[in-house]
C-alpha cells in the first residue's frame, strides 16, 4: 500500500457508506450504530486488530451503541490507499455484526 494521497472525491466513489469530513486535513468519516455497547466494542476491537497490524489507526469514539470513524494518514496530510483499504475492512466488519448508518 502506497502512502500516495488521494483525492477525496475519488476515494469515495468506492467506499458509498462515507463522507468527506470537515476540517483541517481530508480525511473521510462514518458513523455507526450497534445493537448494543458489546457489539460496538466488539467492532471496535476487531478493527482494532487489523489496524494494529497495518500500523494505521483510526480516530474514533464509542458512546454505548454508536462508533463514529474518522479516517486519515498523518504522514501525507490526507487521504491514502490504506484509508480506502481499511475503511473497505470496517465496512465488511460493521455488515457482519449488523450495524446500521
Amino acid at each position: 500500500m502506497t502512502d500516495a494521497r488521494l483525492d477525496v472525491a475519488e476515494a469515495l466513489k468506492a467506499l458509498p457508506a462515507w463522507t468527506a469530513a470537515d476540517g483541517d486535513r481530508p480525511a473521510i468519516t462514518r458513523s455507526l450504530r450497534f445493537a448494543d455497547f458489546n457489539a460496538a466494542f466488539g467492532f471496535m476491537t476487531r478493527v482494532a486488530l487489523l489496524a494494529d497490524k497495518m500500523d494505521h489507526h483510526p480516530e474514533w469514539s464509542n458512546v454505548y451503541d454508536r462508533v463514529e470513524i474518522l479516517l486519515t494518514t498523518h504522514d501525507a496530510d490526507g487521504v491514502t490507499e490504506k484509508d480506502v483499504a481499511l475503511a473497505r475492512f470496517i465496512d465488511e466488519a460493521a455488515a457482519s455484526l449488523g450495524a446500521k448508518a
